[in-house]
């Protein structure tokens, strides 16, 4: 890697950082001024007076200056920039309305129809479960493969914003698999997706001073969902295409806590006949918290979890020698976590009670 190129790394982390470090105070001014603030009505949120929430707007404000600074501007970039800007949009507006979860489903399906259509972003193969067939590979069909990317972007984008249930947790997973994705896009050369992956991680830092534990200001929707959507999108574009016989492993052990807790959580709601989307209190930073954690000990611990996952992935992608044997530990290690904190909280919510913050 020239001097050049470490350079361009470099500014865009420092870039973002900066950004959005000083314009976090003037967001916040903003969230009092137009009255997104989030007061705690009930038992799953954990502060106990009201707190701006629309500190997602500073994050995508750093992140952005980075981008027009460092990035090269492909099709792809142009596409998910887009595709991220109608997700910020409909973040602002939820943080202020609270919009139905129906509607905001169906316009992050919209935003990831423009990168898909837009970018020409898809996943177009996923691993082989027939360990006997000859391909490692199954090569979807183009109208398969555009269900699936909209599952994963979707998914990815709400998984992200279901984690956002403590100080600083949001924001320093996001940080932590962005990490993830650098290290990998840095081993094949892609520079240009290292400074996407730095430019958020920079504002991801840049927030965390303002909202770790006792946070002065949340991300809000506005935030979570466009660190999820940015991260899902990255995830299955250029890099990750050149890993074609592991496909998927790699970005689903990098973004493995949001989608382990998010799918953990909408299945437990089934077995006990609820709505996927109705609230509880049994997200995996609730369970801690309810074994007697503090915020800042839980917060950590995720924080290990998430980072183990992306030195998983990486030497996934790095050795072919142990893939399976540390995929299947990984999982091995997500399910015993589970299985220690099954037992529901005596306060979590009823089936007549509101979802998690109108997420989807």
């Amino acid at each position: 890697m020239g001097t050049k190129e470490t350079l361009f790394l470099t500014l865009s982390f420092v870039i973002a950082f900066v950004f959005t470090f000083a314009s976090v105070p003037i967001v916040y001014r903003l969230a009092f001024r137009i009255g997104a603030i989030d007061v705690p009505k009930d038992n799953r949120r954990m502060h106990k007076r009201p707190i701006p929430r629309l500190g997602g707007l500073a994050i995508i404000f750093g992140f952005t200056v980075s981008i027009c600074c460092f990035a090269h501007f492909s099709r792809a970039l142009i596409a998910t920039l887009c595709g991220a800007f109608i997700i910020a949009v409909l973040g602002v507006i939820d943080d202020c309305k609270n919009l139905s979860a129906k509607l905001k489903f169906l316009v992050q399906i919209v935003a990831a129809l423009v990168v898909i259509l837009g970018g020409n972003i898809r996943i177009t193969v996923l691993t082989n479960p027939n360990l006997f067939s000859s391909s490692p590979y199954i090569v979807l069909p183009f109208w398969l493969s555009i269900v699936m990317t909209v599952i994963w972007i979707v998914f990815i984008t709400n998984a992200v914003n279901f984690i956002d249930g403590l100080d600083g947790l949001a924001a320093g997973v996001s940080a932590i698999m962005s990490v993830s994705l650098v290290f990998i896009a840095l081993r094949i050369q892609e520079y240009y997706t290292a400074v996407i992956g730095l430019a958020l991680m920079g504002a991801c830092f840049g927030f965390l001073p303002f909202n770790f534990n006792p946070a002065k200001i949340f991300m809000g929707d506005t935030g979570s969902t466009f660190l999820g959507f940015v991260l899902a999108t990255l995830s299955i574009q250029g890099v990750f295409k050149s890993y074609a016989i592991i496909t998927f492993a790699v970005p689903l052990l990098i973004l493995g806590l949001p989608l382990f807790d998010a799918l953990f959580a909408m299945l437990r709601r089934i077995i006990h006949g609820q709505s996927p989307m109705v609230a509880d209190r049994g997200h995996l930073h609730h369970r801690l918290i309810d074994m007697g954690f503090s915020q800042k000990q839980t917060v950590f611990i995720l924080y290990a979890i998430s980072a183990v996952l992306g030195l998983t992935a990486v030497v996934l992608a790095e050795s072919g020698t142990l893939r399976a044997l540390i995929l299947v530990l990984c999982v091995l290690i997500f399910l015993l976590i589970e299985a220690m904190t099954v037992k529901t909280p005596h306060n979590e919510k009823s089936d007549t009670e509101k979802k998690d913050d109108n997420n989807v």
